[in-house]
Order: structure tokens, then C-alpha cells, then sequence
């Protein structure tokens, strides 16, 4: 799993960057042709993550209902998020999987409600999930490298 865990930290990693490089005004921009725009696709994978592996495991998500609501599956950014917003998320990218690995090795992920995902994959254990998200967080990478193509940054 450690490998698994260090793959979606990297990641995290590059969505950090885009959070710190891309001005508010552009993590914000919805370029025409697109549906949601930077800040929604690295948000959206916080509440993903968390929704496959503790949601379906039954435990307590790391994250609010609001956030989850704002920006799970099916959902579109519904205005502009604030500075406060995007600081909240850069914190949660590296700590919510850091906890992940520590509720990990304390075998915290026992039951498991099997989900099958858009690709028609059905997981059926948390480490499917954790599998399965990295996957999911390189397809919304590629979104935000087209989205940053199409604002010209």
C-alpha cells in the first residue's frame, strides 16, 4: 500500500503547485468549452478520495458535508471560492492522505460497501479504492493541463 499511498502524494504534489502558482482570479476562470475549472478538479479529488475510501468503509470522512456536496460527482462550481477556500484545500491534500496511511496501518479499513465506478470497475475493498483514486486524480490531472492550455497558462 505504501507504494500505492506515495503515488497519490506525488500527485498531490503537483496540485499543490498548480494551488500556489495559478492566481485566484484563474483557479476560478471556466475557459469555454469546459464545465468546471482548476480549483473544482483538484477539490473534487479531496472529496473523492474521500468518499471512496472512508465513505464506503463506513467511517467518518475527513472532510464537511458542504465541501461534499460542493463538489462530488455530478456537481459544477456554483461561483467563485475564496482564498480561505483554496487554503483549506492545499492542507488537505497532503494530511487527508497522510491520515489515510496512518488509518491504514492501523487496520481501520475492514468493512467495505463494493461500488461500481464510471469505468464499470466495481470496487470492493478500501485498497481498491486507493488504487482505483490514483487513476481517477491522473484523469482530473490531464483535465487541469487542458484547462491551464485553454487559459494560456
Amino acid at each position: 500500500m505504501k507504494y500505492t499511498i506515495d503515488i497519490t502524494l506525488k500527485n498531490r504534489d503537483l496540485f499543490l503547485q498548480f494551488l500556489e502558482k495559478t492566481p485566484l482570479k484563474l483557479l476560478n476562470k471556466i475557459p469555454e468549452g469546459f464545465n468546471n475549472n482548476i480549483f473544482w478538479n483538484i477539490k473534487h479529488t479531496v472529496i473523492t478520495q474521500q468518499l471512496l475510501v472512508y465513505g464506503l468503509s463506513g467511517l467518518p470522512m475527513n472532510v464537511s458535508e458542504e465541501e461534499i456536496t460542493k463538489f462530488r460527482k455530478g456537481s459544477a462550481p456554483q461561483g467563485d471560492v475564496t482564498q480561505e477556500e483554496i487554503d483549506l484545500c492545499k492542507s488537505q491534500l497532503h494530511t487527508l492522505i497522510n491520515k489515510t496511511e496512518e488509518d491504514w496501518e492501523k487496520g481501520l479499513f475492514i468493512n467495505y460497501k463494493e461500488y461500481t465506478v464510471t469505468t464499470k470497475t466495481t470496487l470492493t475493498s478500501a485498497q481498491d479504492a486507493l488504487i482505483f483514486n490514483n487513476f481517477h486524480e491522473g484523469i482530473h490531472l490531464g483535465y487541469i493541463l487542458a484547462l491551464k492550455r485553454a487559459l494560456g497558462i
